[in-house]
Formats: C-alpha cells, sequence, structure tokens
C-alpha cells in the first residue's frame, strides 16, 4: 500500500483544547487571512467540558464570552477572612463552551482543515516539518503549534500536583453573594505534606461553583475528594437538603521546577502547559496561555515567526523552584505564605505576580513579605540541587503521573489552569 503524500500547510495546530482554541480566535481577530491552516486533534471540542479563571482587566475581547466577574475576592485563613477590592483588576470566570464555539467560527473563518485523528509523529528537517496523523495521513508543514499534553524534558528537584474537584451547586434560596468570589479558603484541614483549600465562584445568588483543591504530591480517591466537598460544604453553612449537584469538574496540574521545552526543534513550537505556560508554584495558566495566542497571532500577521516570548521571566521560574521547596519542605505553611503575600503587599501586586508580569522591583517587595530564613534555607538548598544536578547524567522525566501528561484537567482555576 502506497504512503499517502501529507499535504502542504503553512501551520499546522497540534492539539484542540484551550491553547489551540485561543491561539484561533487570536489568528481571527488578527486578521491572518493569507495562511494555509490545519487543525490536527482526535476530538471536536464543544461544550462545557472545563472551566477557567483568571484575572485582568475589563473590557477585553473575552468579556461577551464570561459566565461571571468579580471586583471583590476574599481571602480566609482560620484567623481572620480577608476582602479584598481588585480595582482596576477583576476576577472572572470563563466556560469552555463559548471559546470552542469563537474557535470554531474562528476555523471556519480562517478556512482551516480540519483532521479528525492524533497526530503520532513530528519530524522536523530545519526546513518543514511533517506530521503523521492515527488515521494514515498527515501534512507537512512550515510551522507546527503542539499544544498537546507532554512530559518535561527530566524530573524536578520539586515535583507537586494541583489536584480538585467542583460541584456546580444550585440552590433553593439565595445563599451565595455573586458581588464576590471566594478565590482561597485555607480554613479546610491541611494535609501533612501540602496546602489545600476551598473556593467559590458564584454566578448567581443560587448557582456557584464550590471547589476544594489540594497542592501536595500525591492524588486523593474519589471518596477523598467528595469527602472534603462535603466538609467544606458544611463549612460554608450550606443546607444539603436546598442543594443539588448539577456538574462536577475535575483536574489535574503539575507544579514542578521541571523543564518544558518550548522549542523542541527549530519549526516546532509548543504552547500551554507543553510550552512553559503553567506557573510552577501555583499551577496558574490561563493569562500567559492568552498572552502565547495572542504572540503568536501578531507575529504571524506581521509576516514574522510564530515564537512566542517566554511564558515567564527567567528569575520567576527561579523563584518558583525556591518556593516550591520551602512548602515541599515544611519550611514555611501554605497558608501562611499566602496571608502574608495578600497582607503586606496590594491584591494588584499579588495578582500581577502570579501572573509572571511584575516589575523586578515589585518582586523585591513580594519577597520581603515571606519570612526571611525559610527563605534562605530553601535557596541555598535549591543552589545545591542544580549544582548535584550539572554533576550527574541526565535523567529521563517520570515523576508526573501519566494522568497528568495525558489527559487535560476538566477545569481550571486561579489565573487558568489548563495545559492547552
Amino acid at each position: 500500500m502506497t504512503e499517502a503524500v501529507p499535504l502542504d500547510v503553512d501551520l499546522a495546530l497540534l492539539g484542540g483544547g484551550g491553547a489551540a482554541s485561543l491561539l484561533l480566535a487570536a489568528l481571527d481577530r488578527h486578521g491572518v487571512r493569507d495562511l494555509r491552516i490545519a487543525v490536527v486533534d482526535p476530538v471536536r471540542r464543544r461544550g462545557q467540558d472545563r472551566t477557567w479563571a483568571f484575572w485582568g482587566h475589563p473590557d477585553s475581547d473575552l468579556d461577551p464570552l464570561l459566565s461571571a466577574s468579580w471586583r471583590q475576592v476574599e481571602v480566609a485563613t482560620p484567623a481572620r477572612r480577608r476582602l479584598l477590592d481588585l480595582a482596576p483588576l477583576r476576577y472572572a470566570m470563563l466556560r469552555s463552551g463559548p471559546v470552542y464555539d469563537r474557535a470554531a467560527e474562528a476555523e471556519r473563518r480562517l478556512d482551516a482543515l480540519r483532521i479528525v485523528a492524533p497526530a503520532v509523529s513530528a519530524v522536523d528537517d530545519g526546513t518543514r516539518v511533517v506530521v503523521r496523523t492515527g488515521d494514515g495521513g498527515g501534512v507537512r508543514a512550515g510551522w507546527v503549534l503542539d499544544s498537546r499534553p507532554r512530559p518535561p524534558a527530566r524530573p524536578g528537584r520539586t515535583t507537586w500536583l494541583q489536584h480538585f474537584r467542583g460541584w456546580w451547586l444550585e440552590s433553593d434560596q439565595p445563599v451565595f453573594d455573586p458581588a464576590r468570589a471566594v478565590l482561597m479558603d485555607f480554613r479546610t484541614p491541611q494535609p501533612a505534606r501540602g496546602v489545600s483549600f476551598g473556593y467559590v465562584l458564584p454566578v448567581s445568588d443560587r448557582y456557584a461553583l464550590v471547589e476544594y483543591t489540594e497542592f501536595s504530591p500525591a492524588l486523593l480517591t474519589d471518596a477523598g475528594y467528595d469527602a472534603a466537598l462535603i466538609r467544606y460544604r458544611d463549612l460554608l453553612g450550606l443546607d444539603p437538603a436546598g442543594l443539588r449537584v448539577r456538574e462536577v469538574e475535575n483536574g489535574v496540574i503539575p507544579m514542578t521546577d521541571a523543564p518544558f521545552p518550548a522549542r523542541p526543534s527549530p519549526r516546532v513550537v509548543r504552547l500551554g502547559t507543553a510550552g512553559g505556560a503553567t506557573r510552577p508554584s501555583t499551577g496558574f495558566t490561563f493569562s500567559a496561555m492568552y498572552r502565547q495566542a495572542d504572540q503568536v497571532a501578531r507575529a504571524l500577521a506581521a509576516g514574522r515567526p510564530p515564537v512566542p516570548d517566554p511564558a515567564y521571566p527567567r528569575r520567576h521560574r527561579w523563584m518558583d523552584a525556591v518556593a516550591l521547596r520551602a512548602l515541599d519542605r515544611g519550611g514555611v505553611g501554605g497558608p501562611e505564605f499566602f496571608d502574608r503575600l495578600f497582607d503586606r503587599n496590594p491584591a494588584e501586586r499579588v495578582l500581577r505576580f502570579l501572573d509572571g508580569v511584575t516589575t523586578p522591583a515589585e518582586e523585591i517587595a513580594i519577597m520581603n513579605s515571606t519570612r526571611l530564613l525559610p527563605m534562605i534555607a530553601a535557596t541555598a538548598g535549591d543552589a545545591a540541587h542544580r549544582f548535584r544536578d550539572r554533576l550527574r547524567p541526565t535523567r529521563p522525566a517520570a515523576a508526573i503521573p501519566a494522568a497528568v501528561v495525558g489527559v487535560p484537567p476538566t477545569v481550571g482555576r486561579g489565573a487558568g489552569s489548563e495545559p492547552g
């Protein structure tokens, strides 16, 4: 049987989740009309299969798609509950259905070729990339933008997971405050090694996403997540007799200082978590993923290579590695760490830091908010570990469960947490 000759395109998008959907919309928004584009993904994404929450300025192109937004958020610890005014920012909720619909419309307007099959290989000769698909076909592309989940290049010095379950709760009575969201509620029982918190994203006074999240090395069982959500529901004073669970959302996101190479070869660019968009110390992803899409689209519209800036500055990746190490080794407690950040800095500065867009001066103020001695110890330990890594052979990455690198989560939190 003769092998099919790949179709020639200018740009091939591998994967069809959040990163690819945002990119298609950005290409359409920036008027990219003269490129032959192929989308290679085994699934046609549609409907509500995940939720992103993020902060940013109002009046963005995403505003018509939002389910809700809040100018005030609450951060709670056992000692106190703090209400934060986010102005000039706002916290916003974006469900996947409108994003997929916009991407489908952009795909139509761009006259993109849709290949409903998995990409099984991508061979880059420095001039073109040949992508072979599971149905025996393929494309030959000038550039490949790959948003499929991928493992890191090597194991991290610290590897945690952000894992969570959320219930979309409908109440018979008005029980939620739609004017404010609960961003982090650390009144949940804390795990022996890790951090836990709840949060509440109300769409109305009778409908909200209530979620339990852990930052820790290992997942819970299904029963464990449900038990944690029941405890958090009771902590919020919600009467189960008047509630119905309309939807359930789950997710697992890597929190690691392991490297995710954004350019595995000259003409292949990775996006989403595979391209480093997930913030190691928090799991936040959406804002970096959106920036990547916008930068790629602007570059293509101007006739430049579709290569975005690094998702986060190098100094942020170092700070993330130190913070992860301090949390993992017990040098600082998670509730105390985040409580001090919000207590000693304007909310806008903290949120911009978590998004990776602060200045060095702002970052010094952030670092001065943390406990000095544990951070010095974590910095010294991180430096020693980096030195040892240089002296031993590279090991294959095997520390992150296959469920994380092979299956996108069904809900993202914070600045967005969906790999791609």
